[in-house]
């Protein structure tokens, strides 16, 4: 399928088929999608590019640009990804390396969260909360100025956001560029804000008196990638943070979500498959389904559903790779890499120092030399022209034969490939 297909059938609801005994008439039953929709897929894989179809999808291009994209009354899509970056850059002093300011370029979202809801503070404490809480953001209020042509310049409240780590002492300390992690730490708590008001807003909705939202018309909510810059606690907390707010969903909103992280993508999992009412873990939810988005060439992809009653295994889902690699004979150079990163992972959790410690044993108990080698020369090519050398057939062995023994050996489960 294309990016295209795939963004139709996320948005489309499932039709099942139910034969009624009376008449045996055949019925179709519309189902709605779940409200949380998880997609697993690698780096590269084209995440960042589905959440652009699936925007374009539902906000075909018209005439009227700006009709289009006026106000928040008409979206029915709320999304972040790489593009949402683009509305914050910096206006660098180089000259004096004096005053670094991360610039906004106001949309209708940041208006509304900022501006006409006054949430600032509330996106400095998310801020804070995955980076350090010494450090603080602080947003500009409106200033005048004159240029150098002696002309009045405005420059208008909630444009511009500065950065200092503060001291706990009534001085005021310099500002500073804040890293690129920090910097999408920063633009995620915009959206994680705005989000978390949407939510409350039409959750406070009176089903009997209903009143005007300027959500209204949102239907779903895409979020791709918000942790490539946490570590391990701060991903983890985010991800709690996320599912817990979504849980709180009440509207007809529905959530997609893709990562190429996978404690990010089990992480979701368990806060959506665990019940809350009786703290009984539970695959069976029906809060959401999960999958994985793979390449198959030039443009062409498949999104393959998971079953619910296991997490995704980023190992395990390697392993199968590799297995149905050496059944179908297509054995490359590159697939060394992906062995050494399962011997690597797998080393570390079972508390070897070194992967080689994994690697069958020779008749005096050492790590195999030969197969060391192979796997530190195919996994660390330096140049170009070798990656598309062919492997030799003894090489190939290498590595089925290395598959075959960390499967057994070490006791994987097994993952049926699709």
């Amino acid at each position: 399928m294309k990016l295209e297909e795939i963004a139709l059938q996320l948005s489309t609801p499932k039709v099942v088929q139910r034969v009624v005994s009376e008449k045996t008439k055949v019925i179709q039953e519309t189902k709605p999608v779940p409200k949380v929709q998880l997609i697993y897929a690698f780096n590269g894989t084209g995440k960042t590019q589905l959440s652009r179809k699936f925007k374009e999808l539902l906000l075909p291009k018209i005439e009227d640009e700006d009709a289009q994209y006026s106000g928040l009354a008409n979206k029915k899509i709320l999304y972040y990804s790489a593009f949402t970056e683009d509305l914050f850059y910096w206006d660098n002093d180089l000259a004096f390396d004096a005053d670094p300011k991360l610039l906004i370029h106001p949309n209708s979202f940041t208006q509304w969260v900022l501006e006409e809801q006054g949430q600032d503070q509330n996106i400095i404490t998310n801020f804070q909360r995955y980076t350090n809480d010494k450090l603080t953001p602080r947003f500009n209020e409106e200033y005048k100025f004159k240029d150098k042509n002696d002309q009045e310049v405005i420059i208008k409240a909630f444009t511009q956001v500065t950065f200092s780590l503060e001291s706990g002492d009534d001085g005021h300390p310099g500002n500073l560029k804040i890293s690129k992690g920090e910097e999408s730490n920063f633009i995620w708590s915009v959206f994680y804000t705005l989000l978390e008001q949407a939510i409350f807003t039409l959750n406070d909705i009176h089903p009997d008196y209903p009143e005007q939202t300027p959500f209204d018309n949102l239907e779903y909510v895409f979020i791709d990638d918000p942790v490539s810059s946490l570590d391990e606690n701060h991903l983890i907390q985010l991800a709690v943070d996320l599912a817990q707010l979504i849980k709180l969903n009440k509207s007809r909103v529905n959530f997609i979500i893709t990562t190429h992280n996978p404690l990010f993508f089990n992480v979701l999992c368990n806060e959506f498959g665990s019940d809350d009412k009786t703290e009984r873990y539970s695959w069976k939810s029906k809060w959401f389904s999960k999958f994985r988005l793979e390449s198959k060439g030039y443009d062409s992809f498949h999104l393959v559903e998971q079953p619910n009653d296991s997490p995704f295994a980023y190992h395990l889902h390697l392993i199968s790779q590799l297995e149905e690699i050496v059944k179908n004979g297509q054995v490359e150079k590159y697939h060394f890499n992906l062995l050494r990163n399962i011997l690597e992972k797998t080393a570390t959790f079972l508390g070897y120092k070194r992967w080689e410690h994994l690697l069958p044993e020779t008749g005096d108990g050492l790590p195999n030399l030969y197969a060391k080698r192979i796997v530190n020369f195919s996994s660390h090519s330096k140049h170009a022209a070798e990656e598309v050398a062919p492997l030799k057939p003894e090489e190939k062995k290498v590595l089925e034969e290395m598959i075959k023994h960390i499967v057994e050996h070490y006791r994987f489960r097994q993952e049926k490939t699709t």
